[in-house]
């Protein structure tokens, strides 16, 4: 994989504009969509009983995102996901404050034995949680905790049997075998509520036009970090507002040149 493949997919979905179903949280729901249009790609937020499998099967991607968790939901992400499974549409997985509580907990465990989960991303206090190893998680942005990120992300791929991203100060992508480290993105998207929640979305974006699995969540990975700090450097250290406006401008904006001169992404040894 090099940094013209990635550039070349970005292309390739804004030529695709592929439909993302997205369960998610109220929290988001307004960013989501907004980036997804942004970035080329089209949204929809079906999360009736009566429509969740008819609107996954046509999906180029399905997105599941437990911000805030209700037994309707899991319903729907239940009904979304088993069709999704049977059509053959990628399922990404955001198990927002797995660890934090009990039900947070037992419904991520729930989705992951119930549905063949595509990609799942976190950050690291949520992936190991969800994967059943010990690390301590304060609230839904945990800080970096001690460990080895990247053998985190590899344990949890093969005990998962989905590819594991986990995103912070470096993003990490993993199949169990194959590990990449990404190292774009901007302090400022922790400053955006939803900023995270978009990510997960983005990387359906990418899945609904890319087959490999790692191959999409690294573009994502690597596009959307180039375009917040594309971003960053046009908010003129005004602060959140101002940068949430232009990281829409930028996943609008941002181009192929701009993917290679900013990218920066590496397959880690071991």
């Amino acid at each position: 994989m090099n940094i013209q493949e990635i550039s070349s997919l970005l292309e390739k979905l804004r030529d695709s504009n592929p439909l993302v179903h997205n369960i998610t949280n109220v929290v988001v729901t307004n960013i989501t969509a907004n980036g997804l249009l942004a970035i080329g790609a089209s949204p929809v937020m079906a999360y009736a009983h009566e429509e969740a499998a008819d609107m996954a099967k046509i999906a180029g991607a399905l997105v599941l995102n437990m911000g805030t968790l209700t037994e309707k939901e899991v319903k729907s992400m239940l009904i979304a996901g088993k069709a999704a499974n049977h059509h053959g549409v990628p399922v990404i997985f955001d198990p927002v404050g797995v660890g934090a509580t009990a039900y947070r907990t037992e419904t991520a465990k729930r989705l992951l034995e119930e549905l063949d989960i595509t990609i799942i991303r976190g950050n690291a206090a949520e992936i190991a949680n969800a994967a059943g190893q010990k690390w301590s998680i304060k609230g839904v942005d945990a800080a970096e905790a001690a460990g080895n990120i990247s053998e985190l992300a590899k344990s949890a791929a093969k005990e998962l049997g989905a590819i594991t991203v986990i995103t912070g100060k470096q993003d990490i992508v993993s199949d169990g075998r194959s590990t990449f480290a990404i190292n774009n993105g901007h302090p400022l998207l922790t400053k955006v509520t939803g900023a995270g929640c978009l990510l997960t979305s983005v990387i359906g974006a990418f899945t609904a036009v890319e087959k490999d699995p790692v191959k999409a969540a690294v573009a994502s990975l690597v596009v959307y970090g180039s375009a917040a700090e594309i971003a960053a450097g046009k908010s003129d250290g005004k602060g959140p507002g101002t940068f949430q406006a232009e990281f829409l401008n930028s996943l609008y904006n941002i181009s192929a040149a701009d993917v290679e001169a900013y990218g920066s992404f590496e397959k880690t040894i071991g």
